[in-house]
């Protein structure tokens, strides 16, 4: 792995920094614990719980620290979901405006590190080009071990393989990405799977949808479609049916994909929408 000692002694002289992986409950991040585990012996896990994740998440959270061998600190943060949605005066995240990820995400990170020296470790991979949220507080060094050491998405896949942790088990069902079980960023067919899998989570999700409304202003998950539409079984059928068809283009014109690239119906995160998004919820 890179040595980053010259960028650490330039930026905080002699005093050590503490190491730190926020670990979001997707398959990137998990995968960079397990690469810093024994590389970075003083490395610090932290997960920043929303109460919002799906239970899948928590559960690969759990498995995830059984095989590093040492605590994932949980922050949750000091003021609930449903605390900043009365502060924003019921106005529902976006992708416009991501307050979710700066005070349920960003905030506790923050106030998890403090004002000492901290190298953060992000699990960005050498073969994409992603943006988002990452904390920019003149204290934090953000670093991208995979990047630097040109893993790309198979090594990732390589790497949770053989350490017996395996894909997120949302992917088993469709989900191409960690973060709340409303997230904006979905594709409507990962609503379509919310719904079949966890129909409770998704009537959650259109109840916040629909009281919106009270607040002057109706907003849709989906920007155009409401949640109540979406979930009307000729809807959900012509979704299946859409997205289907895309996938066997895609496939039609993919060549020389490896199995292991494979795993998991990855072919989700060839979509532009996995390009976007908070780096501290979804990687």
């Amino acid at each position: 792995m890179k040595s980053y000692s010259a960028d650490i002694k330039d930026i905080f002289g002699d005093v050590e920094p503490r190491h730190i992986l926020s670990l979001s409950g997707g398959k990137d991040s998990a995968a960079l614990a397990i690469y810093l585990r024994d590389r970075v012996p003083t490395i610090e896990y932290i997960f920043h719980d929303t109460d919002k994740e799906l239970p899948e998440t928590y559960d690969y959270i759990a498995r995830l620290e059984a095989i590093l061998g040492k605590p994932i600190v949980r922050t949750t943060p000091a003021d609930s979901f449903d605390h900043w949605l009365a502060v924003y005066r019921g106005m529902l995240p976006s992708n416009h405006r991501r307050w979710c990820t700066r005070m349920l995400k960003l905030k506790p990170f923050e106030t998890y590190v403090g004002d000492g020296p901290v190298i953060n470790y992000v699990g960005l991979r050498a073969d994409e080009n992603r943006t988002g949220y990452i904390s920019t507080k003149s204290n934090i060094l953000a670093v991208y071990p995979f990047q630097d050491d040109g893993l790309v998405r198979s090594d990732i896949i390589q790497i949770l393989e053989d350490s017996g942790l395996g894909l997120p088990p949302y992917m088993d069902w469709g989900r191409s990405r960690s973060g709340c079980y409303f997230c904006f960023y979905q594709q409507k067919i990962e609503w379509v799977r919310l719904l079949e899998t966890h129909p409770d989570l998704y009537e959650l999700a259109m109840e916040y949808e629909e009281r919106s409304v009270q607040f002057g202003e109706q907003f849709y998950w989906c920007q155009s479609e409401s949640l109540r539409q979406l979930r009307e079984p000729d809807r959900v059928e012509k979704i299946k049916s859409d997205w289907e068809k895309a996938q066997a283009r895609k496939r039609a014109k993919r060549t020389n994909r490896s199995l292991i690239e494979t795993l998991g119906g990855l072919e989700v995160e060839d979509d532009a929408h996995l390009r976007d998004g908070c780096l501290v919820c979804s990687i």
